[in-house]
Formats: C-alpha cells, sequence, structure tokens
C-alpha cells in the first residue's frame, strides 16, 4: 500500500536590526530562518509525532542547528509516496527544499503532493481556507492556542515549557490536517491513483479500499463510453472502460 504522509512544519523567524518599529527596513540579518520542529503522522498510524530542535544533541550549544532535524525530515519525505500538508506546495515542501538544500542532502526521492489549502479554494468558497478555520466550519475542532508569537520567541530562548506547548499545537495541525483531507477527499478529482501506486486495480484510486462500489450509471467523453462507479467507503466517484473486455479486473480512474 502507498505510504502517506501527512506534515506541518515550525519555522524560526528572521532575526534582524532595523532603525524604525513600523514598516522599517532591514539594516542587516542577524541569522536567517530555520526549522524547528517537524509533526508528522503516517497514515494508518493513531499517534502523531513531533520532532523539534531540544531533542537533538548538541542543542544546548547550538541551539539553531537544525540540519539533524532537517536529515529526518528528508528520511520521511524519502519514504512516503504522498504528501499532504496545507499550504504545503507554498510553504512547506519549498521550506523543507531550501533546508535539504542548505545541507547538501540532496532531493528526497519524489512523490505526489496533496495541498489541502488548494483543494479548498478550488471546489469551495469557504469565507476563510485558514486550517483551523476549516476544522472548525466541518465541526471538526480548532488549532490549538500557541498565546501569539512570544511562543516561538521563548522557544528560541531555550524555554522548556514553550517547547511543549510548542509540540502540542504542531500535533494537532497535523491531527486537524488529517481530518480535513479525509473531510475533503471525495472531491478531489486530481487525486493520486492509489490503486496504481499499489497494484490493486479494482481498488478505489481514491481511498484504496477494494472491491466497495455502487454503479452510478455511465459517463461519456468524446471516444468512450465508461461504468461510472461510487466508492461506498469514501464516498469519491471513478469509472472504468465499458469497452475494455479484454481485461481481467476493473481498473478504475479518477
Amino acid at each position: 500500500m502507498p505510504r502517506v504522509l501527512f506534515y506541518d512544519l515550525e519555522t524560526a523567524p528572521n532575526m534582524a536590526a532595523v532603525w524604525r518599529h513600523y514598516e522599517a527596513n532591514v539594516v542587516w540579518y542577524d541569522h536567517e530562518w530555520y526549522l524547528m520542529a517537524v509533526a508528522y503522522k503516517w497514515e494508518g498510524d493513531r499517534a502523531v509525532k513531533c520532532l523539534a530542535l531540544p531533542d537533538y544533541k548538541g542543542y544546548t550549544k547550538r541551539p539553531e542547528d537544525d540540519k539533524a532535524l532537517s536529515r529526518d525530515l528528508w528520511n520521511l519525505m524519502h519514504e512516503a509516496d504522498i504528501v499532504v500538508a496545507h499550504n504545503g506546495d507554498k510553504f512547506d515542501m519549498r521550506k523543507a527544499n531550501a533546508r535539504f538544500l542548505a545541507h547538501d542532502f540532496g532531493p528526497p526521492a519524489p512523490s505526489h503532493s496533496i495541498d489541502t489549502l488548494k483543494v479548498a479554494r478550488k471546489h469551495f468558497a469557504f469565507n476563510s481556507n485558514r486550517l483551523g478555520d476549516l476544522g472548525e466550519h466541518m465541526g471538526l475542532g480548532g488549532k490549538e492556542p500557541t498565546g501569539g508569537y512570544h511562543l516561538w520567541r521563548d522557544c528560541m530562548r531555550g524555554d522548556e515549557k514553550a517547547w511543549q506547548r510548542m509540540k502540542k499545537y504542531a500535533k494537532q495541525d497535523v491531527n486537524l490536517l488529517e481530518q480535513v483531507y479525509l473531510k475533503m477527499r471525495p472531491w478531489m478529482k486530481n487525486h493520486p491513483s492509489r490503486n496504481l501506486l499499489s497494484g490493486l486495480m479494482d481498488a478505489c484510486p481514491v481511498c484504496g479500499v477494494e472491491g466497495s462500489f455502487i454503479k452510478r450509471g455511465t459517463w461519456q467523453s468524446k471516444t468512450m463510453t465508461y461504468q461510472r462507479v461510487q466508492c461506498t467507503d469514501c464516498g469519491s466517484y471513478s469509472r472504468s472502460r465499458l469497452s475494455d473486455s479484454s481485461a481481467d479486473k476493473p481498473k478504475f480512474i479518477t
């Protein structure tokens, strides 16, 4: 079965000197951003895990060194067939790649990306597409409160309690991410084909469950007639070729 990774990154802000308090130009950078924490969950696992800088040897002497954390993130992405994040294509994936490049890791193995922010924008018209707001609107709960940007500042100062709050916040983001993904999944017409990834051609291409289909009429393209079916497990629609009499099993596509 394909490995599906839900993940969320927490990064430090850029630290810089400015002359003014409002709309100020940066005089110089003290240091740029770095990874602070990686929360993740593999599909099928019960618990969300979180890796943070204090978990690594040498944190006390080098609190901004994210090389080991970046390596663990690289390993996670290298194992994944599908990665899921909210605003992942624009933020999380690019931030991860920036740290991989900085540490000379090279790219991880290619995977399929699902960005739940893009799904929300494409198929729905919510008042807000933020993860917490989507969760509240769908009745799934919201994000863990942080108390504001002071949490990031306190973590950067080495406050152990702040780091525990940061981990709790990041874990809830991933927990909520998975629930939002599952809720919106039947609407994802370009979802990576899980039946192709698993080799189970009679399985649902969206959720991967085998043999749980109800026929819902036919669908015609310009050149082909398809049997339209709905998965009774996830509710998504897919289709198979009615004219393909040579196949031993139906080959469902979204």
